[in-house]
């Protein structure tokens, strides 16, 4: 049996509805605070929203829901489930 290979795409590119794992992020200040809402490698995600312009965008993470910018989503990577 092959494993597949899973392609990390950035969470700001999910559209709504889209379910992955949260693969790493990128080196940041904000990486530390990422790290505390919940966005911790291997945690599963779901867009559970988008604003209308495209930010910010609502998440489910770790059995509770997180407003982020899309810049802040655009700092994590993921695979898609």
């Amino acid at each position: 049996m092959i494993a597949e290979k899973k392609e990390a795409i950035r969470l700001s590119e999910l559209p709504t509805g889209a379910k992955a794992v949260i693969h790493s992020h990128d080196e940041s200040d904000f990486q530390l605070t990422l790290m505390e809402m919940g966005c911790i490698p291997g945690e599963p995600v779901w867009v559970e929203m988008i604003a209308p312009l495209g930010d910010p965008l609502a998440i489910q993470i770790a059995g509770y829901y997180l407003s982020l910018r899309k810049k802040d989503a655009d700092r994590i990577w993921v695979t898609l489930k």
